[in-house]
């Protein structure tokens, strides 16, 4: 009798980093920064070299925050071989805890340099904003008291990567913030927040052995997915009454379009797949964002024809 031998594939070294940056949720960057430039269309010429270092310059905090996030949680014997979802560069794949570290910080040198830029073209007060986007991501899982171990974690991502990274992609394009601006980043900031919200929900478990306080753990499993049910509806919401006040298009109605996925997520969790299903809620979650964003910005977009 043939004995059968199972291989497990060891992720090459370019998997393993790709992973690190946590790719599922990089939509909370780049789409803010795509519907911030796209209304920007309504006030003046776009410039694509601010557009790109503003999307260059997002992506580089936000990766700087994950890599802070698997540093610290291993440095607190949060993350072990057993736990589910993580990136997994240290405890899986033997990646030293120093080269994270090494990279994230790699990252925000990076952002600082695409800041300059911004800054030089646009107004050094955005130094101070980027200054405290720095801290936010580090102190998201660094310091005496991280963010991440509190109920607050969903109200900070949401803010300062949703609606703030809306409202200066806007700004270094126009030199100015107006209300409707203001008011479309804030069905963004909820849908940044619910992507944090999805995955502390996955992580309830572990992060209560952790010592973690979390919204999630807080209100419980079933609560919190219903909290999640409810920010996705609060989005849609918004942009109904939007839309009812005139101050967005019906075109923006096309966003509907991605209401199978907030669906899909809350069903999900809802199930009782265990890690699987909790894994397709939270793909489910991002790509809330992402559609909502797009379908938000191609609305926008078809619209500035219209009114030209």
């Amino acid at each position: 009798m043939k004995q059968s031998h199972q291989t497990i594939e060891t992720p090459s070294k370019a998997s393993i980093l790709w992973q690190l940056t946590r790719p599922h949720t990089l939509t909370a960057s780049f789409v803010p920064v795509f519907i911030g430039t796209v209304s920007a269309m309504y006030e003046t010429n776009i410039s694509v070299w601010m557009f790109l270092a503003m999307l260059f310059a997002c992506l580089c905090l936000q990766i700087a925050t994950n890599l802070f996030n698997e540093y610290y949680d291993f440095k607190r014997g949060l993350d072990t071989e057993n736990s589910v979802g993580i990136g997994g560069a240290i405890v899986r794949h033997g990646m030293k805890p120093r080269t994270v570290l090494q990279m994230a910080l790699t990252c925000y040198t990076l952002a600082v340099l695409a800041g300059i830029y911004i800054c030089a073209n646009s107004s050094w007060w955005l130094a101070a904003i980027g200054i405290g986007g720095m801290l936010i991501g580090y102190l998201y899982t660094g310091g005496p008291l991280p963010i991440a171990y509190t109920p607050f974690g969903e109200l900070f991502s949401g803010v300062s990567m949703g609606a703030a990274f809306v409202l200066i992609a806007f700004f270094i394009q126009t030199g100015t913030v107006d209300q409707t601006t203001i008011l479309i980043s804030i069905p963004i900031a909820i849908l940044v927040g619910a992507i944090n919200l999805s995955n502390n929900i996955r992580d309830i478990e572990e992060d209560t052995i952790g010592g973690r306080k979390t919204l999630a753990i807080l209100m419980g499993h079933k609560k919190a997915v219903y909290f999640l049910g409810f920010s996705f509806f609060v989005s849609y919401a918004w942009l109904i009454g939007l839309i009812i006040a005139g101050t967005v298009s019906p075109w923006v109605l096309l966003v509907f379009l991605s209401i199978p996925k907030p669906v899909q997520a809350v069903k999900s969790f809802l199930g009782k797949g265990g890690p699987a299903h909790s894994g397709l809620a939270m793909k489910a979650t991002a790509q809330t964002n992402t559609f909502f964003g797009l379908l938000l910005s191609v609305a926008l977009f078809i619209n500035y024809f219209i009114v030209r």
